[in-house]
């Protein structure tokens, strides 16, 4: 598939996909006798992995550590997991800290519901008491 083929398909630009491939996040995209880009399954494999992980918070870094660990090989199947695993405890943390966040907000807009956010004393008021 072509740059722009694969730009459609998965919703990025291909500045994008360029700046995945300079950095390391697609390894070795094939290209065409005339140097033209030729997305293949593989890429597009990566271009998936690298979007789910983008959409869940994985930092760039985490994701180039972990391309570059995966074309050194099966020696590195414990370092990659290891890295998998910390990025799964950081995203759980970030659930954490989204689900604290959106019950401090149903508890504030319940007293607003309720007629009881009329002063600015009561808009900062501690709501683990309620």
């Amino acid at each position: 598939m072509t740059i722009k083929e694969v730009s459609e398909k998965y919703g990025l630009s291909p500045d994008t996909l360029r700046y995945y491939e300079r950095v390391g996040l697609i390894p070795s995209v094939p290209r065409t006798g005339g140097g033209i880009r030729n997305y293949d399954e593989t890429s597009c494999r990566w271009i998936e992995l690298i979007k789910c992980m983008r959409k869940a918070g994985v930092q760039i870094e985490a994701l180039i550590e972990y391309v570059n660990l995966f074309s050194q090989g099966e020696e590195t199947v414990d370092a990659r997991k290891a890295l998998l695993l910390e990025q799964r405890r950081l995203l759980l943390r970030k659930k954490e800290d989204i689900e604290e966040s959106i019950s401090w907000l149903d508890k504030k807009i319940d007293r607003y519901e309720k007629g009881l956010m009329t002063t600015k004393e009561q808009l900062f008021s501690s709501t683990k008491e309620e």
